[in-house]
């Protein structure tokens, strides 16, 4: 079913009756109080189409003419540190805005030329929501069971993977986070620096004067860190200098683009890292999708009484009275009619055994190191999933509209 969000106040409106000033810090305080992750503006021919993205859902709220918009998004460029004559290259920019409450929005602006002129990206971030703790990521318990045991290992490569928005970056401060008691020095390189943390030694890469990730990773390791986060392996460089940082004595966090934690090999196989030097440092992957959760106000259950069947996959997880019925949300004013008000985590964490590591040796696929890992007590990404439908955290529509079929439906 497709709802709407709130009225944009900006829908409509005319810049000549108001100051484009105005007209900005309407558009971050409505976005802020969704709240929305991003903002889009977006050029056509005759308007600028004003969207966001909620709890992970694009959205289009609201349009402006083409003049208006034009003028808006220069403000946008000058107020983030940015060139407004410079329309034919993409661009970026950050500033700190203010609310009226007190709030300060992190926001990040990206800029790209397309047909009709100028689209631009809006990043929020609210820094005074915080980090989060491991224990509120919705990790299951057996799950966060192994994952705490990783973050004890003194060296070692812990990767986390999953597609962009998935929350990897939030789970890889989290643990940064868990491991920041004084006794450690911790590095990170990042591409931005999103959340600021006391005691934490961040650098950020900087592509204007060719400063990436590969630059900064050999840098860091000559300052002696204990443990290094590195934002995202995206070469074969930066592969293999984590990979040796890893096997070196420390202990080193990155994330990777990979469909499952299983697949997490393959991908940094193909970035030309050594199987056996890869085998010898790699530790755990943890792969993470985010789902919304279902609106509390007006959640409904339908009983499973003719199906009883439908979670014998995981009955062993359930806790008593879970998995007798199945939920959904039709909305109502609480959650603006969308019946989900919030996201949490689906997530497998794969410890690397004995037999994973010979599996690694000998390029083994990902299915077979998936199914050997399952085998070996690995609660997959599947069977997570059904975990959050079974307990009533969130409904079948959603699993299936944010994790891919093949890796929910059973396999030989």
């Amino acid at each position: 079913m497709t709802t709407e969000l709130p009225s944009c106040p900006l829908d409509g409106i005319n810049l000549n009756e108001t100051t484009v000033e105005s007209a900005a810090t309407q558009l971050f305080e409505y976005a802020a109080a969704l709240p929305a992750s991003d903002v889009f503006l977006t050029a056509h021919e005759n308007s600028i189409c004003i969207s966001v993205r909620h709890l992970g859902t694009f959205r289009r709220v609201a349009a402006i003419a083409a003049s208006a918009g034009r003028n808006f998004i220069n403000h946008i460029k000058a107020t983030a540190g940015m060139d407004v004559a410079q329309r034919r290259r993409p661009a970026d920019g950050r500033w700190l805005c203010p609310m009226n409450d007190g709030r300060k929005l992190d926001v990040r602006v990206s800029t790209i030329p397309t047909l009709h002129g100028e689209d631009m990206a809006i990043r929020l971030l609210d820094s005074s929501v915080g980090l989060m703790e491991i224990s509120s990521l919705g990790f299951h318990r057996a799950n966060l069971n192994i994952l705490m045991g990783l973050l004890q290992r003194p060296s070692g490569l812990i990767l986390v993977t999953g597609p962009a928005g998935a929350g990897k970056t939030t789970t890889l401060y989290s643990c940064l986070q868990q491991l920041n008691d004084g006794t450690h020095k911790i590095n990170t390189i990042e591409d931005p620096i999103e959340y600021v943390i006391d005691g934490i030694r961040q650098s950020q890469v900087n592509p204007r004067i060719r400063l990436g990730f590969p630059d900064l990773l050999v840098s860091v390791l000559r300052q002696s860190p204990d443990i290094i986060m590195v934002g995202e392996i995206r070469d074969p460089i930066t592969a293999e200098t984590a990979v040796r940082a890893a096997n070196s004595g420390q202990l080193v966090f990155a994330t990777l683009h990979a469909p499952i934690a299983a697949g997490a090999v393959d991908s940094m196989l193909a970035l030309d890292v050594v199987p056996y030097f890869l085998s010898t440092c790699l530790i755990g992957v943890v792969s993470q999708r985010l789902v919304r959760t279902l609106c509390e106000k007006c959640k409904m259950s339908f009983d499973l009484s003719a199906a009883p069947q439908t979670f014998d996959d995981i009955k062993q997880y359930l806790e008593p009275g879970q998995g007798e019925c199945l939920y959904s949300a039709p909305g109502c004013e609480a959650c603006h009619g969308e019946g989900y008000t919030g996201r949490t985590g689906v997530s497998e964490v794969l410890r690397v055994t004995n037999e994973i590591r010979q599996m690694i040796v000998e390029r083994k696929r990902a299915r077979e190191i998936n199914d050997m890992a399952v085998s070996q007590g690995m609660l997959d990404l599947r069977r997570s999933a059904l975990l959050k439908v079974a307990q009533g955290v969130t409904s079948t529509e959603e699993v299936f509209r944010r994790i891919p079929t093949e890796y929910l439906l059973p396999h030989d």
